[in-house]
């Protein structure tokens, strides 16, 4: 069996291409806290690159920046091809069957927010303020345009 769980945070912001037949393809790296700490105390984190294709390519490039929270799931996958050079390269990423958006670095409270000691150097995983994810603007209220509310009580079930 190959399957991945991941949840952690975007590196960059997502790259967004198309194959020859059209196909969305997106790339980017997500930076993936390990569980136990350093000799000094600190967390270090595994940055893996990430491959989402077709529809789900689309929303991760019109709603994802830099810092976003984000859970993968998926499988890993390898491949190799030539370089310039001649020379052969391997390449492992985890090619995303979902992905879910977990929310901005402005948007969670945990303790990978700040650095310790209030230490000004970025760690691996501190990225930032990140802007506003990008994409279609929506209304607050999706429902505002579907004509007047309903009200419903408890009495009018039927069981």
């Amino acid at each position: 069996m190959n399957k991945v769980f991941l949840i952690g945070r975007l590196t960059r912001d997502p790259e967004l291409r198309y194959t020859g037949n059209n196909t969305a393809v997106a790339s980017f790296t997500l930076a993936v806290n390990r569980t136990y700490s350093n000799q000094q105390g600190d967390r270090d984190a595994d940055f893996i690159n990430i491959v989402v294709w077709r529809k789900q390519a689309e929303s991760v490039k019109n709603y994802l920046l830099q810092g976003s929270q984000v859970a993968v799931d998926g499988r890993i996958q390898t491949r190799n091809y030539e370089d310039n050079n001649g020379q052969k390269r391997y390449v492992t990423e985890v090619v995303a069957d979902n992905v879910e958006f977990l929310g901005s670095k402005n948007s969670s409270n945990n303790s990978t927010n700040t650095n310790k000691n209030n230490n000004t150097e970025p760690t691996p995983y501190d990225f930032g303020d990140t802007p506003e994810p990008k994409g279609t603007d929506v209304d607050s209220n999706p429902f505002a345009d579907f004509g007047s509310s309903i009200e419903i009580s408890d009495d009018e079930l039927p069981f």
